[in-house]
């Protein structure tokens, strides 16, 4: 099968097509064909191994330190199972799936994949129906990110709510979990992702090119940083008594029953994935370069069956 691998640390070029061997499942595994993935924030940072100072030795023990554990990259995919274990129940030859590929010792750059019915870190579930498949594979990391930090910060019904990078991947769906739970939300994005963000469910619009959203007279009840580039000292200049400051900073966890909620509200349409761009697997480098430049909107396809 084509996979993309890398052995190095590095700019996008340390990424190769190559051919491999093809997984066999094990006995509680499944064997997916890999439709879609996406380039995320977290396949970027451990290419380039560009972590935090205080985080750069951990982060290098996790992953490698002087090269990458995991050679092949990519953090969320869709496809249909073409095989499964003689332990798996879950899942059966042909069902559509999409889900993660989190802490595993490979990921979704690749025509094929197997993956746990079950595992501690990960999630896999059945396809939204009525999404395509390049659709499903931006929703698992994004939307499971912007879930989990909006139920830490306790997120309710009629809040004031600013999300700072709301044109990104966890930014578009935090934006809409919170129009979704009826609160009032301000989106801290680029003038040129107004109209996106705004069609997504956001009240008002602060350009961070322009503005700084923390010297502003409105006070709010959480402050979402969904792209690790603002901070709680900042935010506290705006945060209500009692108001909450979360980031995509903190440690999240991924759990099978919000990939089922969210596979729940994306078919009754009350979630959609924004899909800036698309690529296909032997222009992963090209893909990589894009994301690079810090002005992906949403998310960012790798279109794997051709």
């Amino acid at each position: 099968m084509k996979a993309v691998v890398y052995e190095k640390y590095g700019p996008p070029k340390v990424l190769k097509l190559k051919s491999i061997e093809k997984p066999k499942p094990k006995e509680d595994e499944v064997l997916v064909k890999i439709y879609a993935a996406t380039v995320t924030s977290g396949d970027v940072r451990l290419r380039s191994s560009d972590f935090p100072p205080f985080f750069w030795l951990p982060a290098r023990l996790i992953f490698g330190l002087f090269k990458p554990k995991k050679r092949i990259l990519g953090h969320e995919l869709s496809g249909i199972v073409e095989e499964v274990g003689k332990n798996v129940t879950e899942f059966n030859v042909g069902d559509s799936v999409f889900g993660t590929t989190t802490m595993l010792n490979t990921g979704s750059y690749a025509e094929y994949i197997c993956l746990p019915k079950k595992w501690k870190h990960g999630v896999i579930a059945l396809k939204p129906e009525n999404l395509s498949y390049h659709e499903a594979a931006a929703l698992p990391i994004g939307a499971m990110t912007a879930m989990y930090l909006l139920e830490k910060a306790n997120l309710k019904n009629g809040q004031n709510v600013l999300i700072y990078g709301a044109s990104g991947s966890v930014g578009s769906y935090a934006v809409q979990f919170a129009n979704q739970k009826g609160s009032i939300v301000t989106g801290v994005c680029s003038t040129s992702n107004f109209k996106m963000v705004k069609s997504l469910g956001a009240v008002s619009l602060i350009n961070y090119k322009k503005d700084d959203y923390y010297k502003g007279n409105e006070k709010f009840d959480i402050i979402f940083d969904a792209v690790g580039k603002t901070s709680k000292a900042k935010a506290k200049k705006v945060l209500k008594t009692g108001g909450t400051f979360v980031s995509v900073k903190m440690l999240t966890k991924e759990k099978d029953e919000h990939l089922k909620l969210i596979k729940v509200m994306a078919e009754k349409g009350e979630l959609k994935s924004f899909i800036d761009k698309s690529f296909k697997l032997d222009e992963i480098v090209k893909a990589h370069e894009y994301v690079d430049k810090g002005r992906k909107r949403g998310n960012v396809i790798i279109n794997i069956l051709q």
